[in-house]
C-alpha cells in the first residue's frame, strides 16, 4: 500500500510539473473550464438569492381568512390556535378588526371619512402561512377547503392561479439550470478530452517505448488521468474566483437598491456545500474526460 501511494504521489506531482512547463496552454485550458463551470454556479446563485429576496417565495401562497362579523377577538385567537396545530400550517397571524382599521386609516389617507363611520366594518382576519412541504396547489386547495368548513370562517382567499404560475416559473428555472449544467459539464469533458488527446499525440513516441518495455495501458494512462484532475481542480478554483468576483461587483449596487425599498437584503455567495460541489464536480469532470480520451487513444498506440 505504501509503494502504491508513493507511486501515485510521484505521478501526481510529475503531472503537475509537466503542466507547469506549458504555462500558457495550461492557463487557457483552465480558464475555459472555469468559465464553463462558473455559468451554472452563477445561475444557482441567481435562484438562491431570488428566493432569499422574496422570503423564499412562501409568503406568496399565504391564505387570508376573513372571520364572520360577530366573532370576538378571543374567538379569533382560539381559531388561530386550532389552525396552527395542523401539520400543514407553519404560522398563523391574527389581525384584529381594530388593528386593520388603524392600518387602513394610516395607509389610505381617508382618515376623516373613516372617523365618520358609526362602527368598524372590517372583520377579524387570519393570515395562514402553509408549511414549506405543503405549498403545492393540491395541498393549498385542501387546506382552503378545511378552513372554509370552520364555523367562524366567512371567506378564505387564495390565489390559486398565482400559485400555479409561481410553481411553474420555479420549476422552469430549476430545469433550465439542470439542462445548462449538463450541457456545460459535457463541454468541460470535451475540452479536457481534446487536450488529453493532443498531449497523447505529442508523447506518442514515449508511450510506444513505455509499452515496448512492458508498460500496461493502465500504467501509461495514469499521468493523463492526473492531468485531467489538475485541469478540473484548476477550473473549479477559477470558477469560484469568477463567481466571487461577480458577487463582489454586484453586492454594493444591489444592496443600495434593496435599501431604497426598505429591505436589508444582501447578495449572498457560494456557501461551503456549494463550493465543495463546484470543486468536486470540476475534479470528477476532468478525470472522466481524461479517462475516456486516454482509454480510447492509448488503445490505438502499439509499439511496432
Amino acid at each position: 500500500m505504501s509503494a502504491w501511494l508513493t507511486r501515485h504521489a510521484q505521478t501526481s506531482i510529475g503531472s503537475l510539473g509537466r503542466l507547469s512547463q506549458h504555462k500558457l496552454a495550461t492557463l487557457l485550458t483552465v480558464l475555459v473550464i472555469g468559465i464553463a463551470l462558473a455559468l451554472p454556479a452563477c445561475l444557482h446563485l441567481l435562484i438562491s438569492n431570488a428566493q432569499t429576496a422574496t422570503g423564499n417565495w412562501n409568503k406568496a401562497v399565504d391564505l387570508t381568512v376573513f372571520l364572520k362579523r360577530p366573532t370576538s377577538a378571543e374567538e379569533a385567537t382560539r381559531t388561530a390556535g386550532r389552525i396552527k396545530q395542523r401539520r400543514d400550517v407553519s404560522n398563523v397571524e391574527v389581525i384584529t378588526a381594530d388593528a386593520a382599521l388603524k392600518e387602513f386609516r394610516h395607509d389610505s389617507g381617508f382618515g376623516a371619512a373613516i372617523d365618520a363611520l358609526n362602527e368598524n366594518p372590517l372583520p377579524h382576519t387570519l393570515v395562514v402561512t402553509p408549511a414549506t412541504d405543503f405549498t403545492t396547489s393540491a395541498n393549498l386547495d385542501s387546506l382552503a377547503a378545511d378552513l372554509r368548513a370552520m364555523p367562524s370562517v366567512e371567506i378564505v382567499q387564495l390565489d390559486t392561479a398565482w400559485v400555479n404560475r409561481l410553481n411553474a416559473i420555479l420549476e422552469t428555472v430549476r430545469r433550465g439550470l439542470i439542462v445548462a449544467a449538463a450541457l456545460l459539464a459535457l463541454g468541460v469533458m470535451v475540452i479536457v478530452g481534446n487536450t488529453i488527446r493532443l498531449d497523447i499525440q505529442n508523447r506518442r513516441a514515449e508511450i510506444e517505448v513505455t509499452k515496448l518495455v512492458g508498460g500496461t495501458d493502465g500504467f501509461v494512462r495514469r499521468p493523463f488521468l492526473y492531468n485531467g484532475i489538475w485541469y478540473g481542480l484548476g477550473g473549479g478554483l477559477t470558477a469560484w474566483i469568477i463567481t466571487a468576483a461577480v458577487i463582489a461587483i454586484l453586492r454594493e449596487p444591489i444592496g443600495r437598491m434593496a435599501g431604497l425599498y426598505g429591505s436589508a437584503f444582501e447578495l449572498g455567495g457560494l456557501d461551503t456545500r456549494a463550493t465543495l460541489i463546484l470543486l468536486g464536480g470540476g475534479i470528477v469532470l476532468g478525470w472522466l474526460g481524461s479517462y475516456l480520451a486516454a482509454t480510447r487513444h492509448l488503445r490505438a498506440i502499439e509499439p511496432t
